[in-house]
């Protein structure tokens, strides 16, 4: 099992920019992947971006959020990051980092979660 707590949420305005962090206790991730979904109020949580913790050049993303989002992490702190760029209204959720040793586009085959941070792009 693994321990996941997300921080750097907030209330931006359309166009800025918000870096989510998600750090990470417990067990190794070697074998783990690693993804950050997003529920907006009355939606499904879905995929925003995952990579499996040892092979980020295969960082997957939803299209709506390609070229926008950048998915990074840092082996030494444990840590997960969602860079958000370009940020527009349709981004406002509440977004969720998750781990589990299989990867699925679905949310729920992930075992793995944290509380969750929202995130509010409003003008």
């Amino acid at each position: 099992q693994v321990q996941l707590v997300e921080s750097g949420g907030g209330l931006v305005q359309p166009g800025d920019s918000l870096r989510l962090s998600c750090s990470i206790s417990g067990r190794s991730l070697s074998t783990y992947y690693m993804g950050w979904f997003r529920q907006a109020p009355g939606k499904d949580r879905i995929l925003v971006a995952a990579f499996p913790w040892t092979g980020i050049t295969r960082t997957v993303y939803a299209d709506s959020v390609k070229d926008r989002f950048v998915m990074s992490r840092d082996f030494v702190k444990r840590e997960v990051y969602l860079e958000m760029n370009n940020l527009k209204i349709e981004d406002t959720a509440v977004y969720f980092c998750a781990a589990d040793q299989s990867f699925s586009n679905s949310s729920s085959a992930w075992r793995n979660w944290g509380q969750g941070t929202q995130v509010t792009v409003s003008s």
